[in-house]
């Protein structure tokens, strides 16, 4: 069965002058529709540097990406980006930021009063109908990252790239809007791809962890599945001894590297 998205032998090996960094090393990864997948590891392992490959910012070296069986190699609507930074347009409204990613995406394929029933139905997946009419610097950092998140579906992506999402945020804000992005999992089925430094955050979001070695050259060190049943109430999985051995495992690769891990 060919995988619905396919990350084949990747290596990247960034060049300055006369100095080559290869940063990732025959990096191979099948991931199924509908899939959560965490790729975790410490600073400077290549995380950012893979999500890049996948989203079509960054060109691999060698190896390739399909989506579908498509070579990707360039950026495109079927692959949405969420940045840690919200990287929304200070000028428009959170309505228009959503707006305009929906009319770039279906401006032929949906009618002036479709996009704009759209654009408020994403809004509302992300709970922000409300503020829809505020500047981004009217709002706060979790709803800004809510804006975002909207804007990303809104162009309904085969898959959904979140580089440490929720990373500037509060421990407060940041759960509410992990609960919220697997409330949109849920319901969406959509095909998740999200880079995070956070032990607990993975666990409970993922269907697996992907955990990379430390850099330069950085593999695959293992993958694991998470066995938790869904829906995921994370109050309930706090004595799971499923949960608790999947964040032992996590924490076990990464601290064999000696370096610093955010575990809440």
């Amino acid at each position: 069965m060919t995988a619905y998205l396919k990350i084949d032998h990747i290596d990247k090996t960034f060049v300055r002058g006369s100095v080559e960094t290869e940063v990732l090393k025959d990096i191979s990864l099948s991931i199924d529709h509908g899939e959560f997948v965490s790729i975790i590891g410490h600073s400077g392992c290549g995380k950012t540097t893979l999500l890049n490959i996948v989203a079509g910012l960054v060109p691999v070296t060698a190896g390739c990406v399909l989506l579908e069986n498509r070579e990707v190699n360039e950026p495109g609507p079927d692959r949405a980006v969420v940045f840690q930074n919200h990287s929304l347009l200070p000028w428009l409204t959170v309505y228009d930021n959503v707006r305009l990613a929906v009319d770039k995406v279906f401006a032929g394929k949906k009618s002036r009063a479709e996009r704009h029933a759209w654009t408020l139905h994403n809004l509302d997946l992300v709970q922000m109908r409300h503020a829809k009419d505020k500047r981004p610097a009217e709002i706060s950092g979790g709803m800004k990252q809510r804006v975002g998140l909207a804007r990303a579906l809104a162009m309904e992506p085969k898959v959904l790239l979140l580089d440490e999402p929720f990373g500037a945020l509060d421990a407060l804000t940041r759960a509410h809007l992990q609960d919220s992005v697997m409330a949109i999992h849920q319901k969406l089925g959509n095909t998740v791809v999200m880079i995070t430094h956070d032990v607990d955050e993975a666990v409970l979001l993922s269907d697996r962890i992907v955990m990379m070695t430390n850099g330069p050259a950085a593999r695959i060190g293992e993958v694991m599945d998470v066995a938790l049943p869904r829906p995921r109430w994370r109050l309930e999985l706090s004595a799971n001894p499923v949960y608790l051995k999947s964040r032992q495992r996590v924490l076990e690769f990464l601290f064999e590297r000696h370096c610093f891990v955010d575990a809440a």
